[in-house]
Formats: structure tokens, sequence, C-alpha cells
């Protein structure tokens, strides 16, 4: 029996639920199932999996924070109210 294949099925299932936990599950499961000298592809595919999502959800976070950024800049120019800047309506409290 493959002592890492529950890992690897729990760390891909979280994979998409909590790509950090699914990853580090991944990971383990992956490094039981070598030292005992098998393999586990489910393992393989929560790293790979939860590696994309972490990356997605980097790249999201970046641009969303430089997207608020932006907006606060230009509320902070234009004050208070509903302006129309480039057909764009921008609402500041």
């Amino acid at each position: 029996m493959n002592p890492g294949q529950t890992l690897g099925v729990v760390g891909l299932i979280l994979a998409f639920v909590i790509a950090p936990v699914g990853l580090i599950l991944s990971i383990v499961g992956l490094s039981k199932s070598k030292k005992a000298g098998m393999g586990n592809g489910v393992a393989v595919a929560g790293i790979v999996i939860s590696a994309i999502f972490i990356v997605i959800a980097t790249v999201t976070t970046i641009v969303m924070v430089g997207a608020l950024s932006t907006l606060a800049s230009q509320c902070a120019e234009l004050g208070p109210g509903v302006h129309y800047v480039n057909g764009v309506t921008i609402t500041c409290s």
C-alpha cells in the first residue's frame, strides 16, 4: 500500500479550495510515496494545481491592489462626489 496516497488525494482536493494547504499536503504525500519507492501521480497533480492557483491568486491580488491604489489617488485629486473621467464614472466619498 502506498503510504502517501491518502495525503495526495486530500492535497489534490484542497488544491481547489485552500491552495497553500493543498500544496503542503501534496508535497508531504509525494515525499512519503517516494520514501516507500512508489509513485504518486495524484500528489503531483495536487502540487501542480496548487501552484497554478497560488500564482493566479498572487497576480490577481497585485492587479487589484494596483487598481485600488490608482482609484484612491484619483479620488484624492478629484475630491468627493461623482466624476466622469475619460468616459468612466468614478464615485469618491
